[in-house]
């Protein structure tokens, strides 16, 4: 028996339910205790020629090499990327979506769920009210060794532990299921949530029901969507305000939910979106980015190259790790300064400061040299007359004629029982590639910009497998 989890989870569980004053040099002492206790992390650091008492300031702590999948995880026994050497120092595996090609595994303890509780804690009970209202929440993750669905329904337990009024049910993402336990299990409700990825959530509303009587929130996670996905997906659900009762998570297998869509983030997004060319001033890119707050007491944010780098504890205590999501970083008193310079007052929320993303380079196309991105192609889709027919899932691809010449494909999965134009697609998503990507507008000729836009039935398997998370992207 190992009293030490005892009180590690004792603690754990006394600073969730009564948090306590935030710990200014916890990334110093983070630091420090995984030099001393993560046997794969001292290497490194002898690797680097680094003297772990060395490392005594913020100055300091920048010296310190960056770590990612490849010159860490991939370098080490599971067991030595662990506290003490001890793989059993955590009580559950998770595995990565596999998204870069290679699923990975992450350790987990009771302590890293409730961590990320609190992030669940701000959207359900300070955004959706789920402190006093009746909540069903309903995990549409896939469950079972992948790291969305398990995780989700334990933080969103580990609130119903705290006092709130939340019931879990985890039909996983199993379409089917979610559709025959809603009806039975709504209306003792007040609220319900549906938790999942935008694809898929939007699959389930598109299938049909009385949404509008469930009182419908949603939590999403795993993908970019644009403002007019989160506009269209609430009014198919009955939601009448999208800023307050749609919220998305920044999530990573490697560290859980590292920040998370506020009703004030939600309204900056909104106005840039709206503002294409401001917000390519502001986040320098002409894809819009998430926009999410975090929690500084907790994830500690830099960023390199235009990468995001966190610090942050867990089963695989993480110093300084490159993910390789591209974004950046702003101070709370800082965007609400830019707010304010361009005419515009965001809604009122958390003094917290902001981390925004776009997504994986690995996702996109290049194509005469403009990098074609998957965020762009969606707003295409999502214009009216086209959003009705299609699901929302495509494939980008930069392709070869017989001729040698480059063409863009985008294979659209139509919805159930729809005939969706392709001609029609076509002019809109070259119509807001040119509104919305500066590069490609400028880079690519004139009678090269209308895409070549293939259609496949729902569910094909080839392109739309069901049950398989999607990529957007496919390259030669």
């Amino acid at each position: 028996m190992d009293t030490s989890r005892q009180t590690r989870v004792h603690q754990a569980f006394d600073d969730f339910f009564q948090p306590a004053e935030p710990n200014p040099n916890w990334v110093l002492d983070l630091f420090r205790r995984t030099a001393s206790t993560v046997p794969a992390y001292a290497k490194l650091l002898r690797a680097n020629d680094i003297d772990p008492q060395d490392i005594r300031t913020d100055a300091d702590f920048q010296r310190l090499p960056l770590l990612d999948k490849a010159n860490y995880h991939e370098q080490y026994p599971l067991p030595e990327l662990c506290r003490d050497g001890e793989l059993t120092q955590s009580d559950m595996i998770a595995v990565s979506s596999g998204s870069s090609g290679r699923p990975t595994i992450w350790p987990r303890a009771l302590e890293d769920e409730l961590h990320t509780a609190r992030r669940f804690e701000q959207v359900l009970v300070d955004g959706f009210h789920a402190g006093t209202r009746k909540t069903l929440a309903v995990v549409c993750f896939p469950l079972g060794t992948w790291v969305g669905g398990l995780f989700t329904q334990a933080c969103v337990r580990h609130l119903a532990a705290k006092g709130c009024p939340i019931t879990v049910v985890a039909p996983g993402n199993n379409k089917a299921e979610i559709l025959r336990v809603l009806p039975e299990l709504a209306p003792h409700f007040e609220q319900v949530v549906l938790l999942g990825y935008p694809p898929f959530v939007k699959d389930v509303i598109d299938s049909g029901t009385d949404w509008a009587a469930y009182r419908i929130k949603l939590v999403l996670a795993g993908e970019v969507f644009s403002e007019q996905w989160r506009d269209l997906v609430s009014r198919r659900a009955g939601i009448e305000n999208p800023r307050t009762d749609v919220a998305s998570l920044y999530g990573t297998a490697d560290s859980g939910v590292l920040g998370n869509e506020t009703a004030q983030s939600v309204s900056i997004r909104q106005f840039f979106a709206d503002h294409p060319d401001e917000a390519r001033e502001v986040f320098g890119d002409s894809r819009l980015p998430t926009l999410v707050q975090y929690d500084p007491g907790s994830r500690f944010f830099e960023v390199h190259d235009g990468t995001l780098v966190f610090t942050a504890d867990g089963g695989i205590p993480l110093v300084r790790y490159r993910i390789a999501d591209e974004g950046g970083i702003f101070g709370h008193a800082e965007m609400l300064e830019i707010c304010s310079r361009n005419g515009f007052t965001p809604l009122p929320g958390p003094e917290l400061p902001f981390v925004f993303l776009f997504g994986r380079s690995l996702f996109t196309v290049s194509f005469f040299g403009a990098n074609v991105y998957p965020e762009n192609v969606t707003v295409g889709l999502e214009q009216p007359g086209i959003s009705e027919t299609v699901t929302g899932k495509f494939v980008i691809e930069s392709v070869e004629d017989e001729d040698r010449d480059r063409r863009l494909r985008i294979t659209v999965e139509a919805a159930p029982g729809a005939e969706p134009d392709a001609g029609v697609i076509a002019e809109a998503v070259r119509s807001q590639l040119l509104r919305l990507n500066s590069e490609f507008a400028h880079y690519v000729p004139a009678e090269r910009q209308l895409p070549e836009v293939v259609l496949r039935p729902h569910g094909d398997p080839d392109h739309f497998p069901v049950g398989v998370k999607h990529r957007y992207t496919r390259r030669a």
